[in-house]
């Protein structure tokens, strides 16, 4: 038998009641949703130059993490399409910004965990 599991079957029901009547009134569809755009490593380093820079335009974040800026561009509008970022146009330039705290504040924790020796592979 494996010991990560319960050798007989048995519950809490007070303490599954109340983390199921928590998860019904979240959006966790939206939340996993978040976590998965954020799994990309490449989206990952984005977010953290935005972190370190409050504004970017598309060819300074491609050379940043060593794409084309196509494939920039394809990233970019992924996580617009979350609304993690906005992005503004002046002239012909393109400039991306975070739009939440919350996700610098993810991003930069999470580094700060790595920094520290944390490992989450």
């Amino acid at each position: 038998m494996r010991e990560e599991s319960c050798g007989i079957p048995c519950f809490n029901e007070e303490k599954v009641e109340a983390v199921k009547e928590e998860l019904a009134a979240s959006d966790t569809f939206a939340i996993s949703q978040l976590f998965k755009v954020l799994a990309d490593e490449r989206r990952f380093k984005i977010l953290y130059a935005l972190t370190k820079q409050e504004r970017l335009c598309v060819c300074d974040v491609a050379l940043i993490i060593g794409a084309t800026v196509a494939t920039t561009s394809h990233h970019l509008r992924t996580l617009s399409k979350q609304s993690i970022l906005t992005h503004e146009k002046i002239g012909k330039m393109v400039y991306y910004q975070l739009s939440n705290p919350m996700i610098q504040q993810l991003v930069l924790d999470a580094m700060n965990q790595e920094k520290e020796g944390v490992t989450y592979g």
